[in-house]
């Protein structure tokens, strides 16, 4: 064993190498395995084919989010395609000995929520999911990334993985941040300054006073948008917030085995003089409640500003011209003041107790604007009985609020919650693709605070002036 600093991710990467393949990638060991109905099915069908079972069903989790209605759950799922891949998911988990929370099930929500949430996700591990936004799980200072369907299979048949080894980058950001200005205004700004593509092909390690002043819901939404800057997957080094997260929840280590796994835990940070390919420092004064304009989330602006030109953000006039006439928008025009349609709060970026907490401190004493239509969902029936017991709830209804049931619904166009052509949607969540929420439909990504201060007001609002 070397005594060469090393940096938090090497510190994981490197103890769940198997095998190096010389000039190729790594052969990973996956302690955890997450599942849902849309990317399993054909993995399942692969085993079928080859005759090969699941090798430790136990670190397979398996959870139904995708295709899932946010209202009546209790009926059959009426889309005929859902009701086949949330019953294969189902019969596929019976079959192989895999947990399953079904729709109905006490612990169902989206993956990315349900896992830290039951104490799944711990820190200095290996977590894959057929889902992009795996990289959420990094908040616990585990390394989690998505994968293909071939590779679910492969994972799910050896409990490996190949993968060549990513490059590494830092993003400190230190300060204190303004008023109104959340971990979700955070990592829009990072995406903002280093593009849709800045990362690509590295693993980031978010680092700087800012992080580690964030609650571990704050630090979930920020590793979960580290995939939309072109990153692997991003990480936060685990520490006391961490600690304090995790124990206790259920399948969390117990008595001399939590000890044991403290100690470990401890060890898992960047050391004072090891190196990363690559290094970026923001200022917290510099961030704004932030609101996206374009067509990717590198697309964004501080509330206040004004659309740039294609000119002055070095983009392809081709492709920005494209972007803003999808959108309906000019550049130079302010966001502020423009009519908003829908609002999504929810999904695996956004679907926390905490972006409930914070979307009611605004909408408590008002009204939700008329032509707007609010779809408000939890991220899990966990969280759906935080939003009752906290009185959230209550705040919600008499502002005209109505509050569906879990699942990842107006974040993907695959269920029944989508936006329609040419509407305005202020979303929570993490993509705004074209037809990503919707065939033609238009996606402002925003935080819980501007979502909420569109959904009062009914256009694009500054939430730090509802804000008493």
């Amino acid at each position: 064993m070397s005594n060469q600093a090393t940096t938090l991710f090497d510190k994981v990467w490197d103890a769940h190498v198997v095998r190096k393949i010389a000039d190729g990638p790594d052969v990973l060991f996956i302690d955890r395995h997450f599942i849902h109905e849309v990317t399993s099915p054909v993995a399942f069908l692969g085993l079928e084919q080859r005759g090969i079972g699941v090798l430790y069903p136990e670190r397979t989790f398996a959870t139904a989010d995708h295709n899932t209605p946010t209202i009546n759950q209790h009926l059959p799922v009426q889309d005929p395609l859902s009701a086949i891949q949330l019953k294969a998911l189902e019969t596929n988990s019976a079959k192989y000995g895999i947990s399953h929370w079904g729709l109905n099930n006490p612990k169902n929500g989206i993956v990315h929520v349900v896992g830290p949430e039951n104490g799944i996700t711990l820190p200095g591990m290996s977590i894959v999911c057929g889902d992009s936004h795996t990289s959420t799980h990094g908040a616990f200072g585990a390394i989690a990334f998505g994968i293909g369907t071939s590779e679910v299979e492969m994972v799910l048949s050896s409990q490996c993985i190949m993968q060549p080894k990513p490059k590494k980058m830092r993003i400190s950001v230190n300060g204190q941040l303004q008023k109104g200005v959340v971990p979700k205004d955070v990592v829009l700004y990072i995406i903002s300054q280093l593009t849709a593509a800045g990362a690509t092909g590295y693993f980031v390690e978010f680092a700087g006073d800012v992080f580690e002043n964030m609650t571990m819901e704050g630090r979930m939404t920020v590793c979960n948008m580290s995939i939309e800057m072109g990153a692997r997957g991003g990480m936060v080094a685990p520490d006391e917030t961490t600690f304090n997260y995790i124990q206790g929840r259920e399948k969390a280590p117990k008595d001399e085995a939590w000890d044991k796994a403290l100690a470990y835990w401890k060890t898992l940070k960047t050391d004072a003089d090891a190196s990363f390919d690559k290094e970026y420092q923001f200022n917290a004064a510099d961030i704004e409640p932030m609101i996206t304009y374009g067509t990717n989330p590198g697309m964004g602006i501080g509330i206040s500003q004004s659309i740039p030109t294609a000119e002055s953000i070095g983009s392809g006039q081709a492709s920005f011209d494209k972007s803003m006439a999808y959108m309906g928008f000019q550049q130079g025009e302010a966001m502020m003041g423009k009519k908003v349609d829908y609002v999504f709060v929810g999904s695996c970026t956004n679907g926390r107790i905490e972006d409930f907490r914070a979307f009611a401190s605004v909408v408590k004493g008002r009204k939700k604007a008329d032509h707007v239509t609010a779809w408000i969902v939890p991220g899990s029936h966990i969280v759906e009985a935080q939003i009752r017991e906290e009185g959230i709830y209550d705040i919600l209804t008499e502002a005209g609020f109505q509050l569906r049931q879990p699942g990842c619904s107006a974040c993907l166009a695959m269920n029944d919650d989508k936006i329609p052509a040419g509407k305005y949607a202020v979303s929570t969540s993490n993509r705004n693709f074209e037809g990503r929420q919707g065939p033609g439909a238009r996606t402002l990504l925003a935080s819980p605070l501007v979502a909420a201060a569109a959904a009062v007001t009914g256009v694009v609002t500054d939430p730090r002036e509802l804000l008493v």
